[in-house]
């Protein structure tokens, strides 16, 4: 029998995102574009020069910490909200955030790389992380080497159709006034969340249901009409 190992490993960073909770995050990376999280990096790894020659690439792979799960058990079989959660799959066939190590790992745009504060940080562009998550690596993306044109995307090979989203009179009006005092593209950023319907399987056929998800310093109501999605209101303070 092969010999057991156990490692350590000390985060190289913690991201700082618009997602406050696990409710609302695509499900998978550059679904939601307009949401700029950013990468600090943390000693003794806070330093430019562990970034030279970043720039010249435009993707990068992530490797992070599911640490809101990470308390959590795993289960050899999972139900994939793709598959409209009613059939399993085993856990390494999916990409569920409940894993025997919970490590995941995304193909994310970078932005700027600057320094705020004798502070170290990466942009991270339609990055699908939870705030405060801890990052263990980055990797350059290659595309040579990591696009891959023929390869099969078993149960789901391709994107999960959008939905159409509306937003009341009241939200909008509320955006608009958000976007003038923050500066930040609220409405777009609310619009391309909702659109991939984040709500959990066994709610997806529930109407007029009123939902809330939080993004920055905003809780979003919202609920499934039977032809689109509505954006009921905002609140912030």
């Amino acid at each position: 029998m092969p010999s057991t190992l156990s490692y350590q490993f000390s985060p190289i960073g913690i991201v700082h995102s618009c997602y406050k909770e696990k409710f609302g995050i695509p499900r998978q990376p550059g679904l939601v574009t307009e949401p700029t999280a950013r990468l600090e990096l943390i000693p003794p790894y806070n330093r430019l020069d562990t970034l030279d020659g970043l720039s010249d690439f435009s993707h990068i792979w992530v490797h992070f910490i599911f640490h809101a799960t990470a308390s959590e058990k795993w289960k050899a079989k999972v139900r994939p909200p793709r598959l409209g959660g009613k059939e399993k799959v085993g856990v390494f066939a999916s990409r569920s955030t409940h894993r025997p190590n919970p490590i995941g790992l995304s193909v994310i745009q970078i932005g700027r790389i600057y320094t705020e504060n004798n502070k170290v940080f990466i942009d991270l562009i339609g990055a699908d992380l939870l705030d405060q998550t801890p990052v263990l690596d980055i990797k350059p993306y290659l595309p040579y080497a990591d696009k891959i044109a023929d390869a099969e995307g078993g149960f789901a090979p391709s994107k999960a159709e959008t939905h159409n989203v509306i937003f009341s009179a009241l939200a909008e009006s509320q955006c608009r006034k958000y976007e003038d005092l923050h500066k930040k593209p609220i409405t777009t950023l609310i619009k391309q969340v909702i659109e991939q319907d984040p709500r959990p399987s066994y709610l997806s056929n529930q109407v007029d249901r009123e939902h809330g998800i939080s993004l920055w310093d905003i809780n979003i109501k919202w609920c499934a009409r039977n032809d689109h999605f509505e954006i009921i209101k905002i609140e912030y303070e």
